[in-house]
């Protein structure tokens, strides 16, 4: 498979100790996010690989995890097939029809719905892994540029949460308040 580096981001937590880094590359079928998360939490220290992959449209098609945390080994294999979503071998039911994986430890995943954002606002049926409980849930989101240039306002229904994010133009958050902070250098 042939990869085409487009940018990198370097995110630095504000609300605990950790850092994640992420790299999105163009590839023949798609996009790819490779990033790698460490943080500390009540279970420990994590150390999480991912890889997202997604289509010409920003669909997530495929998510790998890997790494450790604490004590424990952490593995995941996520696959969505025409609104059809899969953990490990088991169909998940609960989010069918979502497009987006939203992994719950890093603002990388909201990269898919910032490089659909055309109108606005636009709602997005996200199929959130909440970690580390390891499950998928819906999350409905909606995402609507303000008059600001690069702020988009961000709104979960599920947990309420609202905040204006600050997003670079790879479509990478560069500032989600009281949670991340970070630097993007384009490979152009």
């Amino acid at each position: 498979m042939n990869a085409k580096l487009v940018a990198t981001v370097r995110w630095r937590a504000l609300d605990r100790e950790g850092h994640d880094t992420c790299r999105l590359s163009q590839t023949d079928d798609g996009w790819m996010l490779v990033g790698h998360a460490e943080f500390r939490d009540q279970l420990g220290q994590a150390e999480l690989n991912y890889i997202v992959r997604c289509d010409q449209a920003w669909c997530t098609q495929s998510v790998d995890l890997a790494g450790r945390h604490g004590q424990h080994n952490v593995r995941a294999k996520i696959l969505q097939d025409d609104g059809t979503w899969w953990f490990g071998d088991r169909e998940q039911t609960a989010v069918s029809g979502a497009r987006d994986i939203d992994l719950s430890f890093t603002p990388a995943t909201n990269l898919m719905p910032l490089r659909r954002l055309t109108s606005d606002p636009m709602p997005v049926a996200a199929a959130w892994f909440q970690y580390p409980c390891a499950k998928l849930v819906p999350l409905d989101q909606t995402y609507a540029r303000s008059d600001m240039d690069g702020t988009v306002s961000y709104h979960a229904d599920q947990t309420g949460f609202a905040a204006d994010l600050t997003v670079d133009r790879s479509g990478f958050v560069l500032l989600y308040p009281d949670h991340w902070a970070g630097e993007v250098t384009h490979a152009d």
